[in-house]
C-alpha cells in the first residue's frame, strides 16, 4: 500500500503511482493563475488525501472498556467501603478521571487524521500542522511518542491540544498515534519524511 502512494517520488518504487501520478506532483502543489481551469486541478491535487490514520475498533473498544472498568471499581470501592478521608478523595478523583478519560477517548477516536500535500488535519476540520512547517519526523524506539505512532517536530509552535488515543500537540511537538494501527502510522510518517527530503532538495525537476 505504501508503494502505491509513493509512485516514482522515491527511488526503487517502480511504476506505481497514486492514480498514475507521482507523489512529487502533490507535494507543494500550487494552483496556477492562468484562469484556464488548471487552478482547480492544482487545488484538487494539493487537497487529495495521501494517507490516513484512524483508530482500530478492537483497540478502541478495549481501551475504553478498561478505563470504564477501572473508574467504576474505584468509585464503587470509595463509596461502598469508605476509607480515610484522604484515600476517599484520592479514589474518587482517580475514578472520576478514568470515567471522563474513557468518554474523551471514545469521542476522539471516532475521528481520523488525514494527510494531504499541504496539511495534516483531523477529520473534524482541525488543522494539526501544515506540511511546510514540519521539519522532522521521529519513529525511534526512544522517542517521546504515542503507542504505534510517531513524533513530529515543527518550526512553528501551536496551541496545546489533546485527543486521547489519536494525537496531541505541545508547542512544536506533535504526537500521532495511540489506539491506531502501526502500519497506517508508518506509512504516514514515511510520506512526511519524503516530503521533508524533497523540500530540502529544492523544486523537483520536470
Amino acid at each position: 500500500m505504501f508503494r502505491l502512494l509513493l509512485g516514482d517520488a522515491w527511488p526503487g518504487c517502480g511504476n506505481w503511482g497514486l492514480g498514475q501520478r507521482p507523489l512529487s506532483r502533490y507535494i507543494g502543489a500550487r494552483p496556477p493563475k492562468d484562469g484556464t481551469g488548471r487552478a482547480e486541478e492544482g487545488r484538487s491535487m494539493s487537497e487529495e488525501i495521501l494517507a490516513t490514520v484512524e483508530a482500530s475498533q478492537p483497540r478502541r473498544v478495549l481501551a475504553v472498556a478498561m478505563l470504564l472498568i477501572i473508574g467504576a471499581i474505584l468509585v464503587y470501592v470509595a463509596l461502598a467501603t469508605p476509607p480515610a478521608l484522604h484515600w476517599l478523595v484520592f479514589l474518587l478523583a482517580v475514578g472520576v478521571f478514568s470515567l471522563w478519560l474513557a468518554m474523551r477517548l471514545w469521542q476522539a477516536t471516532a475521528m481520523r487524521i488525514e494527510l494531504t500535500a499541504s496539511e495534516l488535519r483531523c477529520s473534524n476540520g482541525e488543522l494539526i500542522a501544515r506540511t511546510e512547517d514540519v521539519v522532522a519526523v521521529d519513529r525511534g524506539v526512544f522517542a517521546f511518542k504515542p503507542s504505534n505512532g510517531f513524533l513530529i517536530r515543527t518550526n512553528v509552535p501551536g496551541s496545546r491540544s489533546w485527543h486521547p488515543g489519536l494525537w496531541w500537540r505541545l508547542g512544536q511537538r506533535i504526537g500521532i498515534g495511540g489506539v491506531t494501527p502501526g502500519s497506517q502510522s508508518k506509512s504516514m510518517a514515511e510520506i512526511l519524511s519524503i516530503m521533508i527530503a524533497q523540500r530540502g532538495q529544492g523544486p523537483s525537476q520536470g
